[in-house]
C-alpha cells in the first residue's frame, strides 16, 4: 500500500523519531568513549521512551482517525461501541 497517507500527528511523531535518533547516536558515542553503563543505560532508556511514545501517538492516531473510515456509518449502539474502544485504547 503506497497512498500518501498522513495525519496531524505525524510532524510531532518525526521529532520524537529525530530525538530518538539523536539519543541513540549519543549512546553509541558514549560506547566508544568507555563511559560507564549506567549512564549507558539511563540514555538507552531515553531512546526506549522516544520509540514508545512515537508509536504510542501513531497508533491512537490511526484508531481515532482511520477507524471510522474502515468501518462506516454505524447504528447508535454500535458507535456507541466504537467510541469505548477508542476511549480505553488511550490507557494502552
Amino acid at each position: 500500500m503506497t497512498d500518501n497517507h498522513r495525519h496531524e500527528s505525524h510532524p510531532d511523531i518525526i521529532k520524537r523519531l529525530k530525538r530518538a535518533q539523536g539519543h541513540l547516536a549519543s549512546v553509541i558515542n558514549m560506547i566508544d568513549s568507555g563511559r560507564p553503563c549506567l549512564e549507558l543505560a539511563e540514555q538507552l532508556h531515553a531512546v526506549e521512551k522516544a520509540i514508545q511514545q512515537a508509536k504510542r501517538v501513531l497508533v491512537q492516531d490511526h484508531i481515532e482517525h482511520c477507524l471510522d473510515a474502515a468501518i462506516g456509518p454505524l447504528e447508535p449502539d454500535q458507535q456507541s461501541r466504537i467510541d469505548e474502544f477508542k476511549a480505553i485504547a488511550r490507557y494502552l
